[in-house]
């Protein structure tokens, strides 16, 4: 930077005329290539601008710097509104592309300067023109969640649907940065929410594997398919199994999605969040397979819009719950024999594939108390948020598995840890004399 280039860079326009009249060469660059235009742009000196192109001689308005930018591109970049008027004004030409091929649009938008982006567009320069990388002026507006510019760039008729090289839509970086307003904006104009890039991940697959539950459940509102598998055959449920995100899991789960897809490896996404040792990941989709089954099995059923207000598959922590807990905690820590749990399990239908999950996670002598545990939590799920009797089921189950001791000293304990509750209570005690009777 010799003085003449700080004189422009800094704004000093009386040093700068000194200097000229001096005889100070006026075609001087720095190292960057940058001349006395691109730093009076850059810097948004306007009077410096004023005085170059008016009373200097041979100065190129379109001159490029080692970059490939010219005094408009670095005015984009930078938000100078002013200079970017002037230099229209002056008739500049707004298609130049630097060495990445971005248009001064491109900058505008990659920056956030939405009113810079507006003068530009009032130009008609070409608005889904790619750089390099294939990137529109959308792409870089999504990418940096500004949602002025993209709301712009929209109402300017610009190709909603534009990819880059690597398929990536406006809709993929949104979702890459988390930014839910841009996506609402890109959904409510009708971008295309399964496009998938060039990994055949959708803009899902990238909110879960970047952890973040509003988007995805702003794509699931938006009826995403759920379905769509990556390049690695995994569906968003298999990534958040992988990574153990369990929010994320919960939305999903809800939704609904094909528990019986397979990765490349022939994994479900139930095996995958058991081999990552995610155990309460496991039990929710085991909770949900099972619960869509009986779904599937009672689609008649009156208590259809009851479930579906009600739905989860978390851990349980009510208080309505917690004396039935309590009971199950004794019984599969302290009665219930090694692979008792499993025959209770098979006699509820669950699956080989559900009780091996359970079983993956701890090993040892005893670790058959917290399989048989968490396989009756499971179990007590599915019957209350389908509106059984949890009481008859689990004495049907000790019965059928041979403890019909354990049926009859669970059913006093439940009755003695219900007395204070007099209604539920009255209606245990004349079902446990029905079943008396039935014996």
């Amino acid at each position: 930077m010799n003085a003449l280039l700080l004189a422009s860079w800094f704004g000093h326009l009386k040093i700068l005329q000194i200097l000229v009249n001096a005889g100070a060469k006026i075609n001087c660059d720095n190292k960057n290539g940058m001349n006395l235009l691109h730093c009076a742009a850059q810097r948004g000196h306007i009077k410096v601008l004023e005085f170059i192109m008016e009373d200097l001689e041979d100065v190129c308005i379109d001159k490029v710097d080692k970059m490939g930018k010219t005094a408009l591109h670095l005015a984009a970049e930078q938000g100078q509104l002013e200079v970017v008027e002037f230099l229209i004004g002056f008739g500049c030409d707004h298609s130049i592309k630097d060495k990445e091929e971005n248009t001064a649009i491109q900058l505008a938008a990659q920056s956030g300067h939405s009113e810079v982006l507006q003068k530009i567009v009032e130009t008609g320069v070409d608005i889904n023109e790619k750089n390099s990388e294939g990137l529109t002026a959308l792409h870089f507006a999504a990418n940096g969640g500004h949602d002025r510019c993209v709301k712009l760039l929209l109402e300017s008729s610009c190709d909603i649907n534009a990819v880059t090289n690597k398929d990536m839509s406006a809709l993929h970086y949104a979702a890459l940065n988390g930014h839910e307003e841009i996506t609402k904006i890109l959904i409510d104009r009708g971008i295309n929410i399964d496009a998938v890039n060039s990994q055949h991940a959708t803009a899902t697959h990238i909110s879960v594997l970047n952890n973040f539950p509003g988007m995805v459940k702003l794509l699931i509102d938006a009826e995403c398919d759920l379905d769509i598998t990556d390049n690695r055959q995994q569906t968003a449920l298999h990534i958040a199994a992988e990574n153990g995100r369990h929010e994320i899991a919960e939305v999903i789960l809800i939704a609904g999605i094909n528990l019986k897809l397979v990765d490349k490896q022939g994994k479900t996404s139930l095996d995958v969040a058991a081999r990552g040792n995610h155990v309460n990941l496991v039990d929710m989709i085991i909770k949900a397979d099972r619960f869509y089954k009986w779904e599937n099995d009672n689609s008649n059923s009156d208590s259809d819009s009851w479930v579906a207000k009600h739905l989860t598959f978390k851990q349980d922590h009510r208080l309505e719950t917690q004396h039935i807990r309590s009971v199950i905690w004794r019984l599969a820590t302290k009665y219930l024999r090694p692979n008792e749990w499993k025959k209770l399990a098979h006699y509820w239908k669950f699956t080989e594939a559900h009780i091996r999950a359970i079983e993956q996670q701890w090993t040892g002598t005893k670790s058959y108390k917290e399989h048989g545990h968490r396989m009756l939590l499971i179990w007590l799920h599915g019957v209350v948020i389908t509106g059984e009797n949890p009481i008859k089921g689990l004495y049907e189950g000790l019965v059928d598995i041979g403890r019909r001791d354990l049926a009859g000293m669970h059913f006093h304990v439940l009755f003695r840890t219900t007395k204070k509750h007099s209604a539920r209570f009255l209606q245990f005690q004349l079902f446990f004399s029905l079943l008396k009777l039935c014996i």
